[in-house]
């Protein structure tokens, strides 16, 4: 398992060098250097992960990441992804995925899951699913929430033009930012979708507190389809982003961040 992680760690390493990727992090201090730990990242950018599990090398922890489980398709992947106990995630039968998220936290591992199970075209926090909130309910292990923001303007989605999204932007000097958010414990008899309401609030400040970063904004008169519209980007607004958004149905609404009408 070490020899894995340590190689895609340094492989990782390696690529953000070659772009001189400035990685930024802040309130690492909530993530616990021991014991069991549950994030919960918005997503914005295919190599999110990357740069949270940086930051969370910073404490010392070895994240074990939910993930699409088409991933494990290929055999060679597989096998790594199963040596570095990520969990494979099937939206159309998820029990196996919390099954063993929860075994992990109980043996006292780092855990993080994208709740909106999926990136959100507008760049906003989409519909997020119950299940973080269930497994903090159950298990007592309160949810960290962690936002990353400057991995889309490496690769992402976007709206598609010719049936196609973005390509890749492999432009040099890019910054990234990660933030870690104050732990939200859920209560034994919380209602789940209450929770999660709490948790898509949490995320969508933090997410627009570093959106708002100078560094982050568009030079005056750019077009920006990597920021959100109701900032004064270009990417697609709430209501575009329901055309592209694949979303599962059990996901629960946002009640958080701008109305569907806002431009």
């Amino acid at each position: 398992m070490a020899s894995w992680y340590g190689l895609t760690i340094a492989v990782a390493r390696t690529a953000m060098w070659g772009l001189d990727v400035t990685t930024r992090w802040r309130g690492e201090e909530h993530l616990p250097t021991s014991g069991p730990a549950l994030l919960a990242s918005a997503h914005v950018g295919y190599p999110d992960f990357l740069f949270v599990e940086q930051a969370a090398l910073s404490r010392d922890r070895r994240v074990r990441f939910m993930c699409r489980h088409d991933i494990w398709h290929v055999p060679v992947v597989r096998r790594g992804m199963d040596a570095m106990r990520h969990i494979p995630v099937d939206r159309r039968a998820p029990a196996a995925a919390y099954l063993q998220a929860r075994r992990l936290l109980d043996e006292g591992e780092a855990v993080c899951a994208f709740p909106e199970a999926g990136i959100s075209y507008s760049y906003t926090v989409r519909s997020m699913m119950r299940g973080v909130s269930a497994l903090a309910r159950e298990t007592g292990v309160p949810v960290i929430p962690v936002v990353v923001w400057g991995s889309q303007r490496i690769a992402s989605v976007g709206r598609p033009v010719n049936g196609r999204g973005p390509r890749p932007d492999l432009r040099r000097g890019r910054t990234v930012d990660v933030r870690f958010g104050t732990p939200m414990p859920v209560a034994a008899g919380e209602d789940l979708v209450a929770a999660t309401q709490r948790l898509g609030v949490a995320l969508t400040g933090i997410l627009e507190s570093v959106q708002r970063l100078p560094v982050h904004r568009p030079r005056t008169g750019e077009y920006a389809p990597w920021y959100p519209a109701h900032l004064g980007g270009h990417a697609p607004d709430r209501r575009e982003a329901l055309a592209y958004d694949d979303v599962p149905r059990a996901a629960v609404s946002p009640s958080w961040g701008p109305p569907l009408d806002m431009a």
